[in-house]
């Protein structure tokens, strides 16, 4: 990867992180409310 990015300037290089670093934060969230979406959608048929 280092060869496709030099260039690549300082700044867009420390966003790229910066957003993957968001990316990272918002999939686990999304992963934690579906798990949550679907305890809930079992509590609510009885099978708990």
């Amino acid at each position: 990867m280092a060869q496709a990015v030099w260039w690549v300037g300082r700044s867009q290089l420390a966003r790229l992180k910066e957003l993957e670093k968001e990316n990272q934060r918002l999939r686990r969230a999304v992963s934690d409310l579906t798990l949550d979406k679907l305890i809930l959608t079992e509590a609510a048929k009885g099978n708990f």
